[in-house]
């Protein structure tokens, strides 16, 4: 299982199996970062800009590649919620209230010429699991019971913000 550099677990075997998509592939699977980012990678930007900026592993033409073979793969999870659990994140404006989900890194870098990330989303109760090696992320798991309850309470906070009230009711209430 991956560990993370001080040695806890991060809940899954291969990293890659999670990843929909590099954040630097674009709708129509040609390379940002090769696009964008030539002057950091001469080499890399010019073997795609002579394929069209085509990502070799969504492009049907070329080589075999996976995401693991691409030296500037990152792909980072937007989905706001839970991956192991479901929990779906509330934020409120103006809260200092600590986030239910925390976003959870599944690789780290092998060495200095390897800088991939990924990254899921999960909450901070299933968080707290994988890193003590209690549990794996692709685990059938359903929210904690504490973790319910701070999100119902972040979710009728949220209600009574939106509640209308007219003028008529408010000055009946003083």
């Amino acid at each position: 299982m991956e560990k993370t550099p001080a040695g806890s677990s991060v809940g899954v075997e291969d990293p890659y199996a999670f990843v929909e998509r590099c954040d630097h592939c674009t709708d129509d699977g040609r390379c940002r970062y090769a696009l964008e980012h030539d002057h950091h990678d001469p080499e890399f930007a010019y073997e795609r800009r002579t394929d069209e900026f085509a990502c070799p592993v969504v492009a049907d033409a070329g080589p075999e590649w996976d995401w693991a073979d691409c030296p500037h793969f990152r792909a980072r999870n937007r989905s706001r919620e839970c991956v192991r659990c479901g929990l779906d994140e509330r934020r409120q404006a103006h809260s200092d209230d600590r986030p239910l989900l925390e976003e959870h890194h599944l690789s780290y870098a092998a060495d200095e010429h390897t800088s991939h990330e990924i990254t899921v989303f999960l909450c901070r109760w299933c968080h707290a699991k994988i890193h003590e090696s209690w549990a794996r992320i692709d685990d059938d798991a359903s929210p904690d019971t504490e973790a319910l309850a701070a999100r119902e309470g972040r979710r009728s906070r949220e209600r009574a913000e939106l509640d209308f009230s007219s003028a008529a009711e408010r000055r009946e209430e003083n």
